[in-house]
């Protein structure tokens, strides 16, 4: 009887030792775990999540779940711990913080402005890019000049150059464009009108109500504004995140993303090329190799804007670029959707 109350009150001592050091009475257990369940995260993830609350005293656990400001309070008390412990590169704490980086992504794109789509052209903003093809035809470039009930006008595509005479006119087209802080987005209408002979040369476009919501979020990417280097690679088997000492060719950040960046470049260029680029973020290092998936040449100043999608970086350089795109330490200019697919 007395080894049964012995072993009884060890096990009464030891619950509430785990209940102290995990939170507390206080803690809304059931409350965390069921919302977490339903908010699609596994048991494992939830003890994570419980822990990251009680380290940054958290008033309301399960705002976890779907604040993102409330993870990049928690994201941002973690990086700061680890510094001070000087345990930031530490394998241990670089996968921590990259679970709390998928976390972040997930509680991002459950928001209903990823979620939710369009349906009809109608709900297209002007100043929309779009990208038109038809039969027979190369790819050209447009943008939505005003969106009005019966049509949308367009300004005059353009691309390689079309048979003397040609028109727009009654050619039925293929329109594609990618819709900020959604999706990429598809659909077949056909020309009413074709109007060359204005001052500003416009064409006239049926609506339609069976967009085709293709090409769906990858990552989140930031605006960037700061100058880098670009090394051209014989492969992209080359690659590598050691910086480089001397070389390569100066390039502009536009933006960038765990998967890939835009940078800004003298002159012409061409897609297809391997490339590796380096900058710095927070004064660490930030090094990516890929691809130039697309480029998109302007004239009157000369320059190219390469679109470029980057092999998975390590754990810790996504860490890295992921404290700068989600706005960690400081908010960056503006984000957005994208995929470099």
């Amino acid at each position: 009887m007395l080894i049964a109350l012995g072993i009884a009150a060890v096990l009464l001592i030891a619950f509430i030792v785990f209940i102290q050091r995990n939170g507390g009475f206080g803690f809304p257990w059931l409350q965390f775990y069921v919302k977490g369940k339903e908010s699609g995260f596994r048991f494992r993830e939830l003890n994570l999540l419980r822990h990251v609350a009680v380290e940054n005293n958290l008033r309301d656990p399960t705002s976890l779940f779907w604040s993102e400001k409330t993870l990049d309070r928690c994201i941002r008390g973690t990086i700061i711990r680890f510094r001070a412990r000087n345990k930031e590169e530490d394998e241990s704490s670089v996968v921590f913080l990259n679970k709390l980086f998928d976390f972040r992504k997930r509680v991002e794109f459950n928001l209903p402005k990823y979620r939710i789509g369009i349906t009809s052209s109608r709900s297209i903003t002007p100043q929309q890019p779009l990208r038109i093809t038809f039969p027979g035809s190369g790819i050209f470039h447009a943008k939505v000049v005003e969106n009005m009930r019966r049509y949308m006008a367009i300004s005059y595509p353009k691309g390689k150059p079309l048979p003397p005479g040609f028109s727009w006119e009654k050619h039925k087209i293929n329109v594609y464009f990618w819709r900020p802080e959604d999706a990429g987005y598809r659909f077949e209408t056909r020309v009413l009108g074709d109007y060359l002979d204005r001052k500003f040369p416009i064409l006239h476009i049926a609506h339609s109500d069976n967009l085709v919501r293709a090409q769906k979020r990858g990552s989140i990417r930031a605006a960037l504004n700061t100058n880098g280097r670009l090394y051209a690679l014989r492969s992209i088997d080359e690659t590598s995140e050691e910086a480089e000492g001397s070389g390569g060719y100066r390039c502009r950040f536009v933006d960038i993303s765990e998967d890939g960046a835009a940078v800004m470049v003298g002159g012409k260029a061409k897609p297809g090329l391997p490339i590796k680029l380096q900058t710095e973020l927070y004064d660490r290092p930030v090094i990516m190799s890929g691809i130039i998936k697309g480029v998109t040449y302007r004239q009157a100043k000369n320059v190219s804007v390469l679109h470029i999608q980057a092999r998975p970086p390590s754990p810790a350089m996504k860490n890295s670029i992921l404290t700068y795109v989600y706005g960690i330490f400081n908010e960056p200019e503006r984000r957005t959707a994208s995929s470099r697919a």
